[in-house]
């Protein structure tokens, strides 16, 4: 199991998702993430673009989960686009 950590990129799959809870959080083994899609219907500040190994993906904000560690594999970190993503989630939790 890779360790992961909070804007992390985890592939799984062949699908990349990023990993979302706090780093703040004890150990457990899963880890709530929201997927990078090509193609998805994009909402403004709700599904922002994430570029990521030269590619641009929409943050599927509605389709976060939560997934076992153990068969993820770390790919990168999103972390300089981090802002977007804790808006989205924040739209997704509270509507603004």
């Amino acid at each position: 199991m890779d360790a992961l950590t909070r804007f992390d990129v985890a592939e799984y799959n062949g699908v990349f998702m990023v990993v979302v809870e706090s780093d703040l959080l004890p150990p457990d083994t899963s880890v709530v993430v929201i997927p990078l899609l090509s193609g998805y219907p994009a909402v403004r500040f709700l599904n922002p673009e994430i570029a990521f190994n030269g590619a641009r993906f929409v943050l599927a904000t509605r389709l976060i989960t939560a997934v076992r560690r153990a068969p993820l594999i770390r790919r990168g970190s999103v972390a300089d686009q981090g802002d977007a993503i804790t808006r989205a989630v924040d739209i997704l939790m509270a509507g603004v």
